[in-house]
């Protein structure tokens, strides 16, 4: 079945989108304003876009009537940020940080969260997380009522027991038990499913076809 997007409303569009491109990463984002006052919000309009320099995107909506969202504006304002991923130990704790609570309010002092000091950056990580991205400003990408955040990750944090050889630099992927979102309001997946298929070298499938 096809829609149109050019002839439904664009919330119609939306919902069948994040309907469909699932699952998707969740950036559990920390910033800081000017003051040092922390903010956590969970994204989902996150994932990874390049190699060299290493960047990552999240797409920061507004709140409404169209003020921006406290993320927003401590990255605007510090130019720093670190993106947290979520496990399915703290998926809980994520989903308590996505309350619109008043502005000042630290999410992670009401989810039972505590800070890390970051390596690069001046703002912290969720000690919680076994996974932080310190990323600073890279662009600004301007997309509608968001805007697109271009973080250069500048240094990365891995939980101990998820490093296999930190020589070769080698992960325990499964081990962190990393969660992404899904459809509608409340629906999250766990990366504890896997299916492993090998890519296929063209000499390879050259020879298959013969």
């Amino acid at each position: 079945m096809h829609f149109d997007f050019t002839t439904i409303p664009h919330e119609q569009a939306y919902k069948l989108v994040v309907a469909s491109v699932v699952p998707r990463p969740v950036a559990w984002v920390v910033s800081q304003d000017r003051e040092g006052r922390i903010n956590a919000a969970p994204y989902s309009f996150f994932n990874a876009f390049s190699d060299n320099p290493v960047v990552v995107g999240i797409g920061c909506g507004r709140r409404p009537p169209g003020a921006v969202k406290d993320t927003l504006a401590n990255i605007e304002a510090t130019g720093q940020f670190v993106v947290n991923l979520v496990s399915a130990a703290n998926a809980e704790q994520m989903n308590v940080t996505a309350i619109d609570f008043p502005h000042g309010v630290n999410e992670l002092d009401e989810a039972g969260l505590t800070t890390a000091p970051s390596l690069r950056v001046k703002v912290p990580r969720i000690a919680e997380s076994p996974v932080a991205l310190e990323c600073e400003v890279f662009q600004f990408v301007p997309a509608g009522k968001h805007t697109i955040v271009m973080g250069k990750v500048i240094a990365q944090y891995i939980r101990d027991d998820c490093v296999l050889d930190a020589a070769k630099f080698y992960l325990d992927t499964p081990k962190l038990e990393l969660v992404g979102r899904m459809h509608g309001r409340g629906w999250y997946a766990r990366t504890t499913d896997r299916v492993e298929i090998p890519r296929i070298p063209l000499a390879d499938w050259e020879s298959r076809k013969k």
